[in-house]
């Protein structure tokens, strides 16, 4: 995170922990309000990663899960980057300003990401360089979100997966069940007044607040613990515009495919509340009530719900989340209890 940025933020009352925003000083009030309300967050916990050079689409097309030639100046996708095995090595929206691509991912899985990528360049007119620290990222999020950005910003994305170049902003609409926003600002001018003009009617929360809305929207992300855990169709990718069954090949594509096509698939991702104050990591094992023996789901996503306990996104067996009888750590651990993911799963 740039100095600069760094002290706005302490002046704009954000407690920091391992050089992310925690919190702004209340963080059961940022949770609560996060679901219900205008909010707007420090996104220092996601990197970028720059794809430069005249086969940088190509090369993309040939790595990642989606089909990297829909994307449009004014467009955004999710993709995979998996393992020869199918296995998600990392998962990032993708966007490009001009002739240059831009992925963004947790930070914890870019550099893995980056030097995997740079296995495969070969010979190709490719480069990719971490340039997290030249954008301040801002997310936006709430039903009053489009009418607080129009106060810097007049072309606002009006649907999910579009996005929006203005000046020194590019602005993401991702999904959500509520109008949800990612800006990328080079002008550390741009990003203040954009920051103090959401500070009028909207509240700053930190990282937690902000992965609780993903969490809610049913949008996954992989971290370095969860690396090579899932194939795509588990995270749900599929429901969620994040695979092309119509391109050509890609690292797993095989695999990702006959999951598809034959009806292989025995677990997917579900969301859920567990009544414990102990957050669980993302890659905890979640067991069966019969069995402590064998783990039957792993914790993708967990963060505290205002109203107590975590709410959580897992992937489990599906014969064991029918059933409606798992459980975090152990088979007498607390209890998973299901809810409504905002999509629905495939017939």
């Amino acid at each position: 995170m740039k100095t600069d940025w760094k002290t706005f933020l302490r002046d704009a009352g954000a407690e920091f922990a391992a050089d992310k925003v925690a919190h702004f000083g209340n963080p059961v009030r940022e949770q609560k309000v996060t679901l219900s309300g205008l909010v707007f967050a420090d996104l220092s916990h996601l990197g970028v990663i720059a794809v430069h050079g005249t086969d940088a689409e190509s090369f993309l097309q040939s790595q990642f899960s989606n089909d990297i030639s829909q994307i449009a100046e004014t467009g955004t996708q999710l993709d995979a980057f998996c393992t020869p095995k199918g296995r998600i090595l990392g998962l990032m929206r993708v966007f490009r300003q001009g002739e240059t691509w831009y992925l963004r991912l947790p930070e914890d899985t870019l550099e893995a990401v980056i030097q995997r990528l740079r296995m495969y360049v070969m010979r190709a007119d490719v480069t990719l360089e971490d340039v997290s620290d030249n954008f301040l990222r801002i997310g936006i999020s709430g039903e009053a979100a489009v009418d607080e950005i129009q106060t810097v910003m007049s072309d606002v994305p009006s649907e999910a997966d579009q996005l929006r170049h203005s000046g020194d902003i590019t602005l993401l609409r991702v999904p959500g069940v509520s109008p949800r926003f990612e800006a990328y600002i080079s002008s550390l001018e741009t990003a203040r007044k954009l920051w103090d003009s959401l500070n009028v009617r909207g509240a700053p929360v930190g990282e937690s607040a902000w992965r609780l809305l993903e969490i809610r929207d049913g949008l996954p992300n992989i971290f370095a613990a969860t690396s090579e855990l899932f194939v795509p169709q588990m995270t749900n990718l599929q429901l969620l515009n994040g695979v092309s069954f119509k391109k050509g090949c890609y690292p797993g594509q095989e695999i990702v495919a006959r999951m598809q096509y034959l009806g292989t698939l025995k677990r997917r991702m579900y969301l859920g509340h567990i009544g414990t104050d102990q957050q669980p990591s993302p890659a905890d094992s979640l067991f069966a009530g019969t069995d402590s023996e064998q783990a039957v789901g792993r914790i993708v996503d967990a963060q505290p719900h205002p109203d107590g306990g975590q709410l959580l996104l897992a992937v489990m067996q599906i014969k064991v989340a029918e059933a409606g009888d798992m459980h975090l750590g152990s088979a007498e651990g607390p209890l998973m209890v299901l809810e409504a993911l905002p999509y629905a799963f495939e017939e």
